[in-house]
């Protein structure tokens, strides 16, 4: 089963408060719905017909899509805190094999290509053992062509198959989505196990929890990076109306005035592509800018040319002053505003909490070891270190820092990370260490070599117990002096 659920904070074009849900058509195991949840004061439903009148929400164009797909539209109105902050549209389940020939009675991939454009974030979801692309899927994916920095895509159930599997089910993953999202770029892909059941398979546990967290803060981060993204779009949209007022000026000028209308109309949708490189050249336009040619051909059918505006070169120099000096004045008041402001992040539900006590991602794990333990957690291997430390030729009972280094340099790691740990280690700055520094030193690098960060300062629990101050003897110091 496949899903899409464009995704998340749906800025001004929804507004606060209101919710969507629709109901995918009635097909077995494929009934699905599509949520728009959002905090409100008391639980109801507003079907979609009556939702596209409503003066307070911006649904109207939605009227294009025909009672097929109102029909199936629904609103859904919830109370919940985690949807103050995020709206969720969850989409039916896409059609495979014989049912992708049952008509929806709507163009779907125009409905997602409509909400895509208002969303902020675009979640493919793929089920471990089900990676095939349907051709309906593949449609659905592109429909969000232009939209490549919102989607991420999570392969779920992966605790269902071994590290084995896994590796081969994540290649062959990217490989399908590598001939369907054409960009250079690799989308990203986590992976886990997002419901609340027993893993079958914990080999890969701490990866699907650090794959997690990172999907999670990628969410909690959209309401704080919302009017950048409103301020993105903008400057996306001034750019394709500057284009299309080109393209529909160059087709106006090109019109015969009297006879012929018809013919040249042709003509010139032919020649689309051909108009585009031209106009691309005369006046220095990216390729990128530029809309679908073969949907571009297929809207201008329906127009007559002759009927065009002409270009109005004030407004386009007004749009390119806009773009050169407004824009820049803009950002630095987002800035500027959202620095007064505490930083704004989705709370509740699954977002509170689930990081607390012993639970939170990295507990007990790499630098935080032995945080809860009396125990300096070093002289779990210390005999082991001190065997190496001895072999070194140390003098009053410290080693020299070239000694040091060359025993260091075994571990292979980068001499910029052999470094900081020679810094965190040396705890009394004098270019020697004592056993229990040494013996802290290859704890962090055994630490960097089990694949955790090492921190910028050391953490209380790690300082050797020799070089911890002692609270009584610094006061009784303190009292003789006085």
């Amino acid at each position: 089963m496949w899903r899409l659920c464009p995704i998340l904070y749906a800025k001004d074009q929804v507004p606060p408060g209101t919710g969507l849900s629709r109901d995918a058509d009635r097909t077995g195991a494929h009934n699905r719905r599509l949520h728009r949840c959002d905090v409100w004061r008391e639980r109801g439903v507003v079907p979609g017909n009556a939702l596209v009148v409503d003066p307070k929400k911006p649904f109207r164009k939605l009227n294009a899509f025909g009672n097929a797909f109102l029909n199936r539209f629904i609103c859904s109105q919830m109370p919940n805190e985690v949807l103050q902050s995020i709206s969720v549209i969850d989409t039916p389940g896409i059609l495979s094999g014989e049912k992708q020939r049952i008509s929806r009675g709507y163009d779907f991939s125009e409905v997602l290509r409509w909400f895509g454009e208002r969303v902020d974030r675009i979640i493919l979801l793929f089920d471990a053992h089900k990676l095939d692309i349907s051709d309906e899927f593949s449609e659905a994916i592109r429909a969000f062509r232009g939209q490549d920095d919102k989607i991420r895509v999570v392969l779920n159930k992966a605790d269902q198959v071994d590290t084995q599997q896994l590796m081969r089910v994540y290649g062959a993953l990217m490989w399908s989505l590598g001939k369907v999202i054409n960009t250079p770029e690799v989308v990203r892909v986590y992976l886990g196990s997002f419901w609340a059941k027993p893993l079958q398979n914990s080999d890969n546990r701490r990866l699907f929890e650090a794959e997690t967290q990172d999907l999670f803060r990628d969410i909690q981060s959209l309401p704080r990076k919302a009017a950048l993204r409103k301020l993105n779009d903008l400057i996306k949209r001034a750019r394709l109306a500057k284009v299309h007022a080109y393209i529909i000026s160059y087709l106006k000028k090109e019109m015969p005035s009297l006879f012929g209308k018809e013919k040249k109309k042709d003509e010139l949708i032919s020649r689309l592509p051909e108009i585009y490189s031209i106009l691309q050249r005369e006046h220095h336009i990216s390729p990128g800018d530029f809309p679908n040619v073969t949907k571009m051909q297929e809207q201008l059918v329906n127009y007559d040319f002759s009927k065009f505006p002409s270009l109005k070169v004030k407004l386009i120099e007004s749009v390119d002053k806009m773009l050169a000096n407004k824009i820049a004045g803009l950002m630095a008041m987002i800035r500027e505003e959202e620095s007064k402001q505490p930083p704004q992040l989705v709370t509740g539900g699954a977002f509170e909490g689930s990081t607390d006590g012993p639970f939170g991602h990295g507990y007990e794990e790499g630098i935080r070891a032995g945080a809860d333990d009396e125990e300096w957690i070093v002289n779990r291997d210390k005999p082991k270190y001190d065997e190496i430390f001895y072999t070194l030729m140390p003098v009053n009972g410290r080693i020299s820092g070239a000694n040091a280094k060359k025993e260091m340099m075994n571990s292979r790691l980068p001499n910029s990370v052999l470094g900081k740990i020679w810094k965190l280690a040396d705890c009394d700055h004098d270019g020697m260490l004592d056993d229990e520094e040494f013996a802290l030193a290859q704890h962090l690098i055994k630490v960097k070599l089990e694949g955790f960060e090492l921190p910028a300062e050391l953490p209380a629990h790690l300082v050797p117990p020799s070089h911890r101050k002692d609270p009584t003897a610094d006061t009784l110091y303190n009292h003789q002096e006085d």
